[in-house]
């Protein structure tokens, strides 16, 4: 089966799973002011599998990036202002978006495509939109480990993108 079957039979069964629950979130590069260059938005849906994110964004460096829920409803100083990802349970463990026992703002990374633009859907089954309202989502400059270890690699994984999601 090709890539753009499975594609379009995510999209479809996804569309068919939605509920009532939409909200708009518009990103921006990040910068002193949390006021920087509108990259686009990310679409919240509640479903019954949980979260959907689909992001509508460009610009972006290509390749995997690390994307987070934080606590704090505000994007500025660099995105530094958004607070740490959102861990209302208190974990104090970065475990990724499938695993019931770590931060709850992990959500699996953001692809971007060689063009600069991130389009694929993806599933935070463990949120919901009432969850998210009035905190910020972070798009890292690289990966994701969804571990709490230290790596070189990643110890110099800044913030670039940021946008605060509405209440509704």
């Amino acid at each position: 089966m090709s890539f753009k079957k499975i594609l379009l039979g995510l999209s479809a069964f996804l569309f068919f799973t939605q509920s009532d629950a939409t909200l708009i979130v518009p990103m921006t590069l990040v910068d002193a002011r949390g006021e920087g260059m509108k990259i686009g938005t990310i679409k919240l849906d509640d479903t019954v599998y949980g979260l959907l994110l689909t992001p509508k964004l460009h610009d972006i460096p290509a390749g995997f990036h690390g994307f987070h829920v934080h606590t704090v409803p505000s994007c500025g100083s660099y995105g530094m202002a958004a607070g740490g990802h959102w861990d209302p349970l208190h974990t104090d463990a970065h475990r990724g978006p499938y695993r019931g026992s770590g931060h709850l703002g992990d959500l699996p990374v953001l692809i971007v495509d060689t063009h600069g633009h991130a389009t694929l859907p993806i599933l935070a089954p463990r949120l919901k939109i009432s969850q998210v309202a009035g905190r910020s989502l972070v798009v890292m400059a690289g990966g994701d480990r969804y571990s709490e270890e230290p790596s070189r690699q990643f110890a110099d994984n800044i913030r670039i993108a940021c946008g605060v999601v509405p209440y509704y």
